[in-house]
């Protein structure tokens, strides 16, 4: 059987991108790589980590399609036409960056020691419970549950993290979290991306176009992750209400018709499936939250 790389320089290929004939490794009308197979989880974070997205045409319009047309952005790519967009893996990077970049901007000018006061008439003294295990309790002092005080190695940087007065303990858990948060994102792409391969599996003699690749759920929920990141950043920026409200309404929206655009089915079953992905996802998010929380603790 002839290797896959050397399909590229078949004679009589054909650019998917721009149509033009393209016998080489890269079309010579638009410069993009002729090869069409997805990318492996290791080149796929290369090109995360590469230069970033320069403010051309392909900027705007990747931005106007991440935005407005759900799914378009994974179709396209799956298609072979990948030059006239930023990649997949760039726009996760430079959206979850802007994500974080506003986060810092917000948090130095709002009072979040005001915003989470615990309410004084709450007998049983309001917790915030980030996973069975860890709890901060109302004055944000670190509980291990199921265990007299703290535990291990961690006893030390929790007994120093709660003599802290409760101003300084929200200054670091803050600072913890956008200093960590993005290389959380980063986790969390790829266990989305296996729960997205777990919950489409079988069907495929029913729907052969339906994407089955774990590479094909990377490029789908980078895609999506970029997405959210994007109106999470608008959320802090626009100012009216309504506006927000009206974005997370278009956050859910987009969702279900970006599952639907891109993996098919009825839409009774992209509900079932959806429903599944959200109470897993927040399962792993809040793990991925107590380790932001430990890492503002222990490291300084």
């Amino acid at each position: 059987m002839q290797d896959s790389g050397l399909a590229a320089d078949a004679p009589g290929r054909i650019c998917a991108n721009c149509g033009a004939s393209a016998p080489g490794a890269y079309c010579p009308s638009c410069g993009q790589e002729t090869r069409e197979q997805l990318p492996t989880f290791a080149r796929f974070m290369r090109e995360a980590t590469g230069r970033y997205v320069a403010l051309d045409g392909r900027l705007w319009k990747t931005l106007g399609a991440l935005l407005f047309r759900p799914g378009f952005l994974t179709r396209e790519y799956f298609a072979g036409r990948r030059r006239r967009y930023i990649g997949p893996a760039r726009l996760f990077l430079v959206s979850s960056l802007l994500l974080f970049a506003v986060l810092r901007f917000a948090s130095e000018s709002i009072d979040i020691d005001r915003a989470v006061i615990a309410d004084p008439t709450d007998t049983k003294r309001s917790q915030v419970a980030t996973d069975d295990l860890v709890v901060l309790d109302d004055d944000l002092n670190i509980v291990i549950g199921n265990a007299p005080g703290t535990v291990g190695v961690l006893r030390k940087p929790i007994e120093r993290f709660n003599s802290l007065n409760r101003t300084q303990k929200l200054e670091q858990i803050v600072a913890g979290a956008l200093r960590y948060g993005p290389y959380a994102m980063f986790a969390l792409l790829p266990a989305f991306a296996l729960l997205l391969e777990l919950v489409y599996l079988g069907g495929r003699k029913r729907r052969p176009q339906r994407p089955r690749l774990y590479a094909e759920h990377l490029v789908f929920a980078a895609h999506n992750h970029a997405f959210l990141f994007l109106v999470g950043a608008l959320l802090f920026v626009v100012p009216a209400s309504l506006a927000r409200k009206a974005l997370a309404l278009w956050a859910i929206v987009y969702l279900v018709r970006s599952m639907h655009a891109v993996y098919g089915g009825s839409w009774l079953g992209i509900s079932v499936r959806g429903f599944a992905l959200i109470v897993v996802y927040s399962i792993l998010f809040a793990f991925v939250t107590v380790g932001l929380l430990l890492a503002a603790v222990l490291v300084r």
